[in-house]
């Protein structure tokens, strides 16, 4: 993944630390000032996917980095990534209150997940098509 076509970690700086601080300054302001009423867990789930999602963006961005795909990844799908990461806690937290997480729950959310990303990749890859390089145009700009 040349330079060029992947997005910096500086565009995304602005995002996630706005995400990070509504995230985990919610979601403390919730835990310690509410009680756990019905709509104060809906604000808590909520929160804990922005939070989740804020302390994801990092791994996700380098991992993205790392392990290189064609098409490469794009700024949509680093998000999109890192939302599932927040979903996937959230939703966790949620069957905990029922008291029906166990581990085969763990492990078949998150591979349901995998799976619905692998799809959703691969259709970004069949309908990805290479950039064309006009070489007079870029030689020579008109204006």
């Amino acid at each position: 993944m040349d330079s060029s076509s992947s997005p910096t970690f500086k565009s995304y700086l602005p995002v996630c630390l706005l995400l990070f601080l509504t995230g985990w300054g919610g979601l403390s302001w919730v835990v310690i000032f509410t009680l756990p009423t019905v709509w104060q867990r809906w604000l808590f789930f909520l929160l804990l996917v922005i939070a989740l999602s804020a302390t994801a963006l990092p791994v996700t961005y380098y991992l993205n980095l790392r392990f290189l795909s064609n098409p490469p990844a794009n700024e949509g799908t680093i998000l999109r990534q890192a939302l599932w990461l927040g979903v996937y806690g959230s939703t966790l937290a949620w069957l905990q209150l029922g008291g029906i997480v166990t581990m085969w729950t763990i492990i078949g959310l998150g591979f349901g997940l995998i799976v619905l990303e692998y799809f959703i990749r691969l259709r970004e890859r069949t309908r990805w098509q290479p950039p064309v390089i006009d070489e007079e145009n870029s030689l020579h700009p008109q204006g």
